[in-house]
């Protein structure tokens, strides 16, 4: 869970494809904090692991210590754009629950096979 390793490879990816080598298969890594859906407990970690993993590997943890080592950042400057992109996600939330519900015409609209 490498910020600048995925980067990376998704440069060297990118690069591949471009240059006319065909389609490439990026696997990602990653870790789940929680079960896959709200009726699962995650019974198979303990709480223990998963705050582990989020102390010493969490992508984002590592990138906001990174940008504050190198003086790039301050703790401030990142709460704020933490709390602007909060609001940027409720904002949106609450644009997707107010919006009506498409009309069954509009289904298949712009649907590509």
């Amino acid at each position: 869970m490498d910020v600048r390793a995925v980067k990376a490879a998704a440069d060297e990816a990118l690069e591949h494809c471009r240059s006319g080598k065909g389609p490439i298969i990026l696997e990602m890594l990653t870790y789940r904090y929680r079960g896959h859906s709200m009726s699962d407990p995650a019974k198979y970690r303990s709480k223990e692991e998963v705050q582990k993993m989020r102390s010493e590997q969490d992508p984002i943890e590592q990138v906001k210590a990174r940008l504050i080592e190198k003086g790039w950042a301050s703790e401030d400057d990142l709460k704020a754009i933490d709390k602007d992109v909060r609001d940027i996600v409720a904002d949106s939330a609450d644009f997707a629950q107010a919006d009506p519900e498409p009309d069954a015409s509009e289904l298949y609209t712009d649907i590509l096979l």
